[in-house]
C-alpha cells in the first residue's frame, strides 16, 4: 500500500491561504499527526515555508515536534494545561479559570495563551468567566487570545457574525495578539483575520478551500484476480452478484485502514487504473476490497483510491462524512513516501 504525500503542495496551499490574510501571520495546524499525513515531515516543511506558529491538540504532540523545529517556532497546545502534562517549550491555550490558576501556580513564568468561548460551547472561557479573571490574566501577559468558529464552512451562517462580535467584545482593547480563524474563517474575509490565522484542512487539500492543490495519492496493491461467472457472488453477504462474466481484483486495504464500509454503500465507489475508473463490488471488509476490472485491457499491479480525480472530499461524500475524517482515519499500514 503506497501513500504519496506532496510536501510542496502542502507548502503551496499554506502560502496561498496566508496570502488571503495579508494582514495576519499564518500559523499551521498540525494536530492529529498533521491530519494523518505525518507531522514529523509536514511541520518542518511548513517551517521551511515560513510558518513560525504551530497548533497541536495535546502536549504530547507538541513535545514530539519541539526538537524538529527551530527555536523561534512557537507551539500552541489547544487542550491547554491538563494535569500531569509536561509543557516545557510549549504554550498552552488555557480553557478555564481552573486551568489558568493551575498554570500560573505551576508555571508562573511560562508562556501561555487563553481560549475564549464565543458560542461554540466546546472549549474556552465563557464571557462571565473571562470577566472574572480578565484583569489578572492580562496582567500575567498572555501570548495569544483565541477562539474558534463553529460554522465558518457556511459563509452565510449567522453564527459567524455573532461569534465575531462576541470575540471583539471580549478582546478589543486588550493589546494582546488575537486569533479567530482556521481555514474557513480565512475565506470569510479580513474582518475575521486578526493577528494570526490558523490554516488546517485547506493546507492538506480539503474543503472549504476549493482551490487547494491535491496533496495525497493512495495506491492499493492488487493481491489476486479471479474470473467470476455470471450468477456468482463476491464477498460477505453475497451483496454483489455478477451479471456477466467478470474479472474481479482483490486489493490490500479495508476498513482497518480507514476505508470505511460506508464508502461502498451507494455502489458508486471507484478505484482507478490511471485514468480509468473501476467499480468497487461487494462489501469493504477489514483488510480487503474487491473491484470489477473486467473492462481493463490489462490487470494492473495497483489501483488508486485517492488521486487527482477522486480526492478526500469525494470519498467523504460517498460515506456521509467530511474530508477531515477521511484524512485522519487513514491507518498506519500504508507505506508513506514524501516528495
Amino acid at each position: 500500500m503506497g501513500m504519496s504525500i506532496d510536501l510542496s503542495a502542502i507548502q503551496a496551499n499554506w502560502k496561498s491561504l496566508a496570502e488571503r490574510a495579508p494582514g495576519a501571520r499564518a500559523a499551521a495546524v498540525v494536530k492529529a499527526d498533521a491530519y494523518g499525513l505525518g507531522a514529523a515531515r509536514v511541520a518542518p516543511a511548513l517551517y521551511e515555508a515560513g510558518a513560525r506558529e504551530f497548533f497541536v491538540a495535546l502536549a504530547a504532540e507538541g513535545r514530539a515536534l519541539r526538537p524538529l523545529l527551530g527555536d523561534d517556532a512557537r507551539i500552541f497546545v489547544l487542550s491547554g494545561h491538563m494535569e500531569g502534562q509536561d509543557l516545557t517549550g510549549l504554550i498552552p491555550l488555557l480553557n478555564s479559570p481552573e486551568q489558568f490558576f493551575r498554570d500560573r501556580a505551576l508555571r508562573p513564568r511560562g508562556a501561555f495563551g487563553l481560549q475564549l468561548d464565543t458560542g461554540m460551547n466546546r472549549l474556552g472561557l465563557e464571557p462571565g468567566e473571562w470577566a472574572a479573571i480578565r484583569s489578572e490574566a492580562l496582567a500575567a501577559g498572555p501570548s495569544l487570545l483565541m477562539s474558534h468558529l463553529a460554522c465558518a464552512d457556511e459563509p452565510e451562517h449567522p453564527a459567524n457574525a455573532e461569534q465575531l462580535a462576541a470575540f471583539r467584545a471580549m478582546t478589543d482593547g486588550t493589546g494582546v495578539p488575537r486569533s479567530l480563524s482556521a481555514t474557513g474563517g480565512i475565506l470569510l474575509g479580513a474582518d475575521y483575520h486578526f493577528d494570526i490565522v490558523r490554516p488546517g484542512v485547506g493546507m492538506y487539500g480539503g474543503l472549504p478551500f476549493a482551490e487547494a492543490r491535491p496533496v495525497l495519492s493512495l495506491d492499493l496493491p492488487v493481491i489476486q484476480t479471479r474470473d467470476v461467472k455470471a450468477g456468482e457472488s463476491v464477498g460477505y453477504g453475497y451483496s454483489w452478484t455478477a451479471k456477466r462474466p467478470s474479472r474481479v481484483a482483490t486489493v490490500a486495504a479495508g476498513y482497518a485502514d480507514g476505508l470505511a464500509r460506508a464508502l461502498a454503500r451507494q455502489g458508486q465507489l471507484r478505484l482507478w487504473a490511471g485514468e480509468r475508473a473501476c467499480p468497487v463490488v461487494g462489501r469493504i471488509s477489514m483488510d480487503l476490497i474487491t473491484v470489477d476490472v473486467t473492462d481493463l485491457p490489462d490487470i494492473p499491479k495497483k489501483l488508486a483510491i485517492l488521486n487527482a480525480a477522486q480526492g478526500i472530499d469525494a470519498l467523504a461524500d460517498l460515506s456521509g462524512t467530511i474530508g477531515y475524517e477521511i484524512l485522519t482515519s487513514l491507518g498506519q499500514r500504508y507505506a508513506r513516501t514524501y516528495s
